[in-house]
Formats: structure tokens, sequence, C-alpha cells
């Protein structure tokens, strides 16, 4: 019985680079879209969004049915709402708001197996096929199929990224644009100098220290995230593309509404014109 190698650390170790996109919406056939289209993880999240286990257990699934890695951004909290998306076969997790080296060695211990970390030990679960593996196989694909990245989004986290990318025992480190601008005063300024400095400033640690810099959206041209060191690509989200395609739809109608002879026009104001 073979386990699932991590589709975007393959691409990676060959040198290449990756793409994800990432879903809000609960539904799983969102995912098995994302999958269609060809990206090669997707992006799920806890931290923001309302979604119970046995969805994301979906989720997860669809991901797989399509050989995508599902990367399950968290929400803070104990050992067991780090775990628990592995149990359920995420492909990795991203934890958010990161400040420190000892959060980060606290995060390690929590989610590796030994030698690494001091995981709690079940293997009951999807990701171990429910016992029906070896269990020196599920350890080992465990740390070195299952992907831990790290969200820098803080000034503070900004100022120890040093220390936090010189923590063995995790792959990546992805900074994020929005909650840094808001921290330094600037919401929504992804742009400004600052944050792209930032930006820049974490990609090129991270890559240091021998993990992959993940981009949280593209944020600048392909080419210059590129050679800023990024390497895995989120590329965009559900809920950005879901509404400018429905407003520019009923745009269409609006104006096909403005342009009719007098004689079609409707007789009653409409929500369309």
């Amino acid at each position: 019985m073979q386990l699932r190698p991590s589709r975007v650390l393959a691409q990676l170790r060959q040198g290449g680079l990756a793409t994800s996109f990432k879903v809000n919406l609960n539904d799983p056939r969102v995912i098995e879209i994302a999958g269609l289209a060809g990206a090669d993880a997707v992006w799920i999240c806890q931290e923001h969004v309302p979604n119970d286990w046995s969805n994301l257990e979906h989720q997860i699934r669809a991901a797989r049915l399509h050989n995508m890695d599902s990367l399950v951004r968290v929400a803070k909290g104990s050992y067991s709402d780090y775990v628990r998306p592995f149990e359920a076969d995420a492909t990795g997790i991203i934890v958010p708001h990161v400040a420190s080296a000892d959060e980060a060695r606290q995060i390690v211990e929590w989610t590796r197996f030994h030698p690494l970390g001091k995981r709690a030990l079940d293997g009951g679960n999807t990701d171990g096929r429910y016992c029906l593996i070896p269990l020196a196989d599920y350890l080992r694909h465990s740390n070195e199929e299952r992907v831990i990245i790290l969200q820098i989004e803080s000034p503070e986290a900004l100022a120890n990224v040093e220390a936090i990318a010189a923590v063995p025992g995790y792959n990546g480190i992805m900074f994020g644009p929005g909650d840094f601008s808001h921290r330094i005063g600037q919401p929504g300024q992804i742009d400004a100098p600052e944050v792209v400095a930032a930006r820049k400033h974490v990609a090129a640690v991270a890559r240091q220290h021998g993990k992959f810099a993940m981009t949280s959206g593209l944020f600048a041209p392909f080419e210059t995230l590129v050679g800023e060191g990024h390497q895995l690509f989120n590329v965009g989200a559900d809920v950005l593309a879901l509404g400018p395609y429905a407003k520019q739809r009923l745009d269409l109608v609006r104006q096909g509404i403005a342009a009719l002879p007098a004689a079609l026009k409707p007789t009653a104001k409409t929500p369309y014109g």
C-alpha cells in the first residue's frame, strides 16, 4: 500500500515551481474545479472560514482525488488543532501569525514524529490508512512528505524572522502582506515600500535557511516574485473570481436593458435598470 507523496515538495525538490489556489467556499466541488484546472495544491482556510471537521475531510478527499496537495491554514490553538488536519490526510498545514523561534519550535514538536518532534501517535485515521501500513512507514512519510508552512505577518515576526527560519523541522515560510500592512498602520497597502521590503526580506531569509518561500497571492509581476526567491505561488481565490464574474454578467443585462428599443423596455423598474 503506497502513501501519496507531496506534489508540491516533489516539484520543489526537482528545482521547479508550484501553484496553489485558495478556497474560502466550503463546497468540495470548488476544490475539484481547481484540480481539473491543474493547480498543484489547494489552500483551505480554517482561520477565517466557518468550516467544520467533517466538511474539511471531504475537501481534503476532493483534493486527493485530483492528486492535489491540500494545505490547511489552521486556527491558532493547541496541538490537536494542528494535528487533526494531518490525520484527515491533509498534505500540510499553514500556521498563521508565527512571531518567534520558540513558537516555531513548539509547532515542529507538536506536528513531527520522533526524531524531529513529539507528535502524539495514533495512525488509525486516513493518513495512517487506518493502521493498514507499517508504523515505520507512517512515521517516515509523515516527517518527509507532510508540509508545514509558517506565516510571518507582523513587525514582531519580521524582527525575528532569521531566528524563525533557522528552526529545523518545517518546510516553508509565507509572508502575509495584508495583516503586515494593517499592523504598520497602512491597511491594504500591500505595495507600500515597507511591505514590499518585508516581503523580499522574508523570501531571502527563508531560502538562506533551506526553507521554500510561498506567496499568498500574485502581488507583483511573476518574474519579480521568482527573482525574490519565491517557489510556491498562490494564484488566486474562489471568492475573488466569483464576485467579479457575477457582476460582469449582471452588467451585461443592465446594458442590454438600457439599449432596448422603447417597445421592448420593461414598464416597471427592475433591479437591473
